[in-house]
């Protein structure tokens, strides 16, 4: 039976969907709206927009993928590391996680209590959990997050696309840009609820403010190189 993910992992799986999405919007839409401007020919605005979510989606899939086994090579370090500190000084390690306690404001008699209870139960992963901060059960998969990614651009890449090809050449650009622009407020939402941010209004306006200075040069080189 496949092990159940953690939230924590479920979360890195989310993230991971979210941003491959969002990147899938914004740099497709940047790509066919410097195309839409420089040509009105349909096809190759599709064409060229379909090669930009083929590039994108390898590029953001091995991306993930080399990101996440890197963070996970070194939280297998970490772990050998604490092995071994455990193996030579465990009274150390024992007096290191308490001063932690300590440092949160509990007293040294609780601190005490709650630390022998935690090594007793699961030494290494109470001491990694407060010298490195992560949970040593909950590894974040790179392939998760490289499948998740390589699902998740090519979908974000289907928004500008569709309104690209699908409305007459006159207001085509802008229809993509509008519609682009409110995937991004809610893709921008999403990311900043999955990173606990409380200012959710920033973390909008920044994602739809990258979007449009994307769409904004692309269209200005389109513009110089139209005929």
């Amino acid at each position: 039976m496949a092990k159940k993910m953690s939230l924590a992992q479920r979360i890195n799986v989310l993230r991971a969907i979210v941003m491959g999405a969002n990147d899938g919007i914004i740099s497709v839409a940047g790509i066919v709206i410097g195309v839409a401007a420089a040509t009105s020919n349909s096809y190759s605005i599709l064409i060229s927009g379909l090669s930009g979510s083929l590039a994108g989606t390898i590029s953001m899939c091995m991306g993930e993928y080399v990101s996440v086994s890197t963070q996970k090579d070194s939280q297998q370090m970490a772990l050998i590391e604490e092995k071994e500190r455990l193996a030579e000084d465990p009274q150390g390690e024992f007096n290191y996680v308490k001063q932690k306690y300590m440092d949160q404001d509990i007293s040294e008699d609780l601190a005490q209590q709650a630390t022998k209870e935690l090594m007793d139960k699961d030494a290494m992963g109470t001491a990694v959990q407060e010298r490195y901060g992560f949970n040593p059960n909950e590894f974040t998969s790179p392939y998760a997050a490289a499948i998740a990614s390589f699902i998740s651009f090519p979908l974000g890449s289907i928004l500008p696309m569709v309104a690209v090809t699908a409305f007459p050449p006159a207001i085509r650009i802008a229809a993509t840009v509008i519609a682009v622009l409110i995937a991004l407020v809610i893709t921008g939402y999403i990311a900043a609820v999955l990173g606990n941010n409380p200012d959710k209004l920033k973390s909008v306006i920044r994602n739809t403010i990258s979007g449009l200075l994307t769409m904004a040069v692309t269209f200005l080189i389109g513009q110089l190189l139209k005929r």
